[in-house]
């Protein structure tokens, strides 16, 4: 019997005008939907509205449904201030039993760090969420560097290694974590 892809949830955590994201998120979902054993959905924070006072809307209904349909997500994040984007703390706080169980896997970029400070507090974040980090992570510094004018990475090789990685763990990850929730469920 084969396995049923994995629903990975792609989020895109940055909001700002001018941002880089878009360009990062855009590469890695085309190169993970090379993969047979994922479907991948882009989710783009900039299109939601999340209220700031944490009620709940349209948007943090959409949102925590797609969130709540993934097997697996990765978070595609700049570094802003030595860590990550308000509007992305907002969206992961939107909801909490929906991480619950779920690998998380980290695309980063920056400028000198290459965005790995982000990633750092977003560890103990998704920990507090009962959420499984994946221990590699993607990281681009200097990233705007990185790519070239249609969107994709100058160094391609080493670029298609790390992020083959990144997903084989989310990979192994999410069939484990997806078993063991349809054996028996998350409880905290």
């Amino acid at each position: 019997m084969e396995a049923k892809p994995l629903n990975v949830a792609v989020i895109i955590g940055s909001v700002r005008a001018g941002r880089f994201g878009p360009t990062v998120a855009n590469w890695f979902a085309d190169h993970a939907r090379k993969r047979e054993d994922m479907a991948i959905t882009l989710i783009d924070l900039a299109d939601y509205d999340f209220p700031v006072d944490m009620s709940q809307n349209d948007s943090t209904a959409k949102f925590t449904k797609q969130i709540g349909e993934s097997d697996a997500v990765v978070i595609v994040t700049p570094e802003y201030n030595h860590s990550y984007s308000g509007p992305l703390k907002t969206a992961i706080d939107t909801m909490n039993t929906e991480w619950n169980a779920k690998p998380i896997a980290f695309v980063a970029y920056g400028g000198l760090s290459g965005g790995l400070r982000a990633v750092e507090a977003l560890r103990v974040v998704f920990a507090e969420v009962h959420a499984m980090s994946i221990r590699d992570t993607l990281s681009f510094h200097s990233a705007r560097s990185q790519f070239n004018e249609a969107g994709q990475p100058i160094n391609t090789e080493a670029v298609n290694t790390a992020a083959d990685t990144l997903l084989r763990q989310l990979s192994w990850w999410g069939n484990a974590l997806r078993a063991a929730r349809a054996d028996q469920p998350y409880v905290r």
